[in-house]
């Protein structure tokens, strides 16, 4: 098994949940890491949580090109070029279902769960393919692999159509040396429940996956030998019926 000891990580939606999970988990491990995000605060709080291990913090909104490559170059200034990318960044909203689907909610959740994670994917890239050698694990979610009305209409779309970017970006980038792996969580308690049309209880929250389930999957990938490789996984509540 790998070693991501002294190996340079960038965990993207880095401020909380998932993200917060694998960042604590890398450097715990003897990674070097960067946590990126769009909203400053929550990144300052979450590298206090993180002390007394250093993160390097990148501020902006990866939906955007132009602001993704800035994170790119930020973090590869602070922790060296890139060996890892974990694209998590997400979001949902409340107003979820047809009747309430706007063509800016749309389009807000296509930049939040597909276009950010190809901005900050193909921002990498070139380093990785100059360097021969990757790693990109994609946080998507079961959302990505079965249509429910829970995630709504949009979300369901951006996570699927996440789901065959990573596929043909893998097949692509494999001679290059540049690996890629999807993880297709369930339930999962992070602040995303909190834009759930209807209040997730205590008991719930506590029953489903929690952050730091998902980012020991996340561990087990990146410490894989660069000769193994799992493209998918799916990771979901015991509880869960995955059909």
């Amino acid at each position: 098994m790998a070693n991501v000891k002294g190996r340079s990580v960038l965990v993207t939606g880095g401020g909380s949940g998932i993200g917060l999970a694998t960042a604590r988990r890398m450097l715990e491990a003897g990674a070097r890491v960067a946590i990126a995000g769009r909203d400053l605060p929550r990144l300052e709080r979450a590298a206090a949580q993180l002390a007394p291990f250093q993160v390097t913090v990148c501020v902006g909104d990866l939906s955007d090109p132009e602001q993704a490559k800035a994170i790119i170059a930020a973090a590869e200034a602070g922790v060296g070029p890139l060996d890892i990318l974990v694209a998590n960044a997400g979001a949902n909203l409340k107003e979820r279902t047809l009747q309430e689907l706007t063509p800016q909610r749309w389009q807000s959740m296509l930049g939040s769960n597909l276009d950010a994670a190809f901005h900050a994917i193909t921002a990498a890239l070139p380093g990785m393919r100059t360097r021969k050698r990757g790693l990109i694990i994609v946080i998507n979610s079961v959302a990505g692999k079965r249509g429910n009305p829970l995630g709504g209409a949009a979300y369901v779309a951006a996570k699927f159509g996440l789901h065959g970017f990573v596929i043909a970006a893998a097949a692509e980038e494999k001679a290059r040396g540049i690996r890629f792996s999807s993880i297709y969580p369930g339930e999962v308690n992070t602040p995303i429940l909190d834009q759930r049309p209807n209040p997730v209880t205590d008991e719930h929250r506590l029953a489903i996956l929690q952050p730091d389930d998902v980012a020991e999957a996340v561990m087990f990938i990146a410490r894989l030998p660069e000769r193994a490789l799992v493209p998918e996984l799916v990771i979901t509540p015991a509880s869960y019926a995955f059909i």
